[in-house]
């Protein structure tokens, strides 16, 4: 006959079991906290840096990524207070890149300043320091500085182009205003128009009925 096994061995398994699921929660909060981090902390400007992608990555890339990191980072999955945030912006980044007017104007700042860093460096296409590490940190700082350079100027535009929309608005008031005035100075004119001819007529009358002056005489000097 067996010997039964003792109540906190029968248990272990179960305990362990329970342990594991705790570990495998914190190590899953912890990635999503990871992922959220590096998404605010992504240069918001650049896409591709906001959903973690070398620039150039097929639409097929863009759109598995943002499914698996959006359902990572869901406001409803998580507890981080900042999930939200993060949430939005990874969208933001989707819709940018899914967008093929937005993504050509991206691809083409990313383009330039890879030019402008290898002119800086003198370096050509078949140089071995494209290839290395320290390039790609300075051609991730110089993208950052050309997106800046590319935004001030699209917001100098739009402002330039507000205040030309804002006189343009302003002289089609004025024009509309003495359209207003002219019409209504038509409209008491003919309103009165009765008026203006009775008081003619009276006028008229009145002067017809009046005698007709003697006109005096100029007197001759004497002498």
């Amino acid at each position: 006959m067996s010997t039964p096994k003792p109540a906190d061995d029968a248990a272990a398994p179960a305990d362990t079991r329970d342990a594991l699921e705790v570990l495998e929660s914190e190590a899953k909060e912890w990635d999503k906290d990871a992922e959220i981090d590096r998404i605010l902390k992504a240069f918001r400007l650049n896409a591709y840096a906001v959903l973690g992608l070398k620039p150039g990555a097929p639409e097929s890339d863009i759109k598995n990524l943002y499914r698996r990191k959006s359902l990572l980072i869901h406001p409803d999955k998580t507890k981080n207070p900042l999930a939200p945030d993060a949430f939005d912006r990874l969208k933001k980044a989707q819709t940018e890149l899914m967008d093929e007017k937005h993504r050509a104007r991206l691809d083409e700042a990313i383009a330039d300043a890879r030019m402008l860093l290898m002119r800086e460096m003198k370096l050509t296409v078949d140089s071995p320091e494209l290839k290395t590490p320290e390039f790609e940190k300075k051609w991730d700082e110089k993208t950052v500085f050309v997106l800046v350079e590319n935004e001030q100027r699209r917001r100098r535009q739009m402002k330039a182009q507000l205040q030309e929309e804002g006189r343009e608005q302003k002289k089609q008031e004025e024009e509309l205003e003495q359209r207003k005035k002219k019409r209504q100075h038509e409209e008491d004119w003919e309103k009165t128009r009765d008026q203006r001819i009775d008081s003619w007529r009276q006028f008229q009358k009145g002067k017809n009925g009046e005698p007709e002056k003697k006109k005096k005489k100029k007197l001759k000097p004497i002498g």
